[in-house]
């Protein structure tokens, strides 16, 4: 008697838009799907288990045995009861302390586990893609801010309150602007697209600059994409504010690789598909503040971030969970 294959559901939840994909244990993504992750209020519980029970039908349809669902949310998360504690913003705050890995095993009927996006995220490029096979893995996810996960020795680092890889939270700049965590001059404050296009709106403001025709003469529909493509065709403004984010990444990526000596390093997330065409530059910017034989020894990817991919990274969260519970992986 043939068993049918199994297959696993991957959920990556964002502030804006949720996906979530039947992922094969080998990281293919067979199918996805996705969804605003609010369409009302407190609805992005509601949104993850209609995502979930879609594709535990595409799996019966398809004749695959659904094993477990690995979930990524944007905050900090109770691994073990897996619910998510709290987020920056408001974004998901009806998810806060619901015990959503339980609600999807009533759902399904198979294991759940949750953990921080940019941990999830880490583990599926560690598993299935540019670190596969390395034994240190560094993602720093740039997107309204910056997040990183952090593999070393082929564990995940989660940190004794679950507060590990808040990179965007390092200061690189002592008189800086404040950031909400309290701190100043905080490396998401350079990089994060939300403050990108805050500082552009801000100074084309009274300064002269093509953005706000870009935007659509409001200053208001300037984004971060807006500012890169104004760099890139010379606008004078829009080139200081790139340049800024890209020196104060190349200081964070000196920092992560000083720090933690990694194989690899991933820079993905929504502002990368505007870097990708300045990543000579910010590799350039590196080498100003990373020791010369870490930074020798570390391979730097640029990875624009894709959702129909990130979702391998719940499949990836499964295993490593499976493993670390039953002993066989570090803790």
């Amino acid at each position: 008697m043939t068993s049918t294959p199994g297959v696993l559901i991957g959920v990556d939840v964002g502030c804006t838009t949720s996906a979530a994909g039947l992922v094969t244990p080998q990281g293919e993504v067979l199918a996805s799907v996705q969804a605003s992750t609010n369409l009302g209020c407190g609805t992005a519980t509601q949104t993850i288990l209609e995502l979930v029970t879609d594709l535990a039908l595409e799996a019966q349809a398809r004749g695959l045995t659904l094993e477990a669902v690995g979930v990524g949310v944007p905050g900090l998360v109770d691994v073990d009861r897996g619910m998510l504690l709290t987020s920056a913003g408001e974004h998901v705050a009806d998810l806060h302390r619901v015990p959503l890995a339980e609600r999807i095993t009533e759902k399904t009927g198979v294991p759940a586990f949750l953990d921080n996006d940019v941990n999830v995220l880490a583990l599926g490029e560690w598993m299935f893609g540019f670190g596969k096979g390395a034994a240190s893995c560094v993602v720093l996810a740039i997107g309204t801010s910056l997040g990183a996960g952090l593999i070393l020795d082929g564990r995940l680092i989660r940190g004794k309150s679950g507060y590990a890889g808040e990179l965007g939270h390092v200061t690189i700049a002592f008189d800086g602007p404040p950031c909400q965590c309290g701190s100043r001059g905080c490396l998401g404050l350079y990089v994060g697209g939300r403050f990108v296009a805050e500082e552009a709106r801000r100074r084309a403001a009274s300064e002269p600059s093509s953005l706000r025709g870009l935007a659509g003469g409001r200053l208001d529909a300037i984004t971060a994409e807006t500012v890169f493509a104004a760099a890139a065709a010379g606008d004078a403004l829009a080139r200081e504010i790139v340049d800024r984010a890209c020196r104060a990444l190349g200081a964070g990526l000196g920092a992560a690789i000083n720090s933690m000596n990694p194989e690899v390093v991933i820079v993905t997330g929504g502002v990368v598909k505007s870097l990708v065409p300045l990543a000579a530059e910010v590799v350039r910017r590196t080498r100003e503040y990373a020791l010369p034989d870490s930074l020798n020894s570390t391979a730097i990817h640029f990875v624009p971030g894709d959702k129909r991919h990130t979702v391998r990274g719940g499949a990836a969260l499964v295993q490593y969970e499976r493993a670390r519970r039953a002993g066989t992986a570090a803790r």
